[in-house]
């Protein structure tokens, strides 16, 4: 397992191909367990065009990688003078359960401590208990909506939002 940077001329297509196949995979949960979708390529598309936000100083984009395959990714952003954001955090299913997604998850929070950040928040749909397990183990412990998330407000019954301080 390797753990890196992303290489904005090499690894561009794992980006977007992890990040429609994260979203299409949590889309497919919204409309299980609550009959609704959001709109992935658009979001996708968005993200694309304004990845500087994942980058240095203010963010990182983490690839994970096994036999070079991508396999995972982490990415963490500003959203406050002191607080950073994780966003899009996935481990393709196939490679859950071997530690792959607590790495990911502490080198984000080494990046975040690294930059200065004084504290990590990050929201996700309140199906992805594993997820939430994940995070708890990790000091995260659970708030109410924060303003900077992206998270519709029609939705937001449907999430749940956390913070650790670093």
């Amino acid at each position: 397992m390797d753990i890196r940077p992303m290489d904005r001329a090499r690894d561009l297509p794992h980006v977007e191909g992890l990040w429609l196949e994260y979203l299409t995979w949590g889309n497919d949960g919204l409309q299980e367990h609550f009959g609704f979708r959001l709109p992935v390529r658009e979001a996708v598309d968005g993200d694309l065009a304004t990845l500087d936000k994942f980058q240095p100083p203010d963010g990182r984009l983490l690839l994970a990688f096994r036999d070079d395959t991508a396999v995972g990714i982490g990415c963490l952003r500003r959203i406050g003078p002191d607080t950073a954001e994780i966003k899009r955090m996935y481990v393709q299913p196939a490679q859950r359960r071997g530690g792959l997604g607590r790495a990911l998850l502490d080198a984000l929070v080494t990046a975040a401590r690294d930059i200065g950040y004084r504290r990590l928040r990050l929201d996700s749909p309140n199906f992805l208990s594993a997820a939430h397990a994940l995070y708890r183990s990790s000091e995260f412990v659970d708030i109410g909506p924060y303003p900077e998330s992206e998270v519709p407000d029609q939705y937001k019954a449907h999430w749940v939002f956390m913070e650790r301080p670093l």
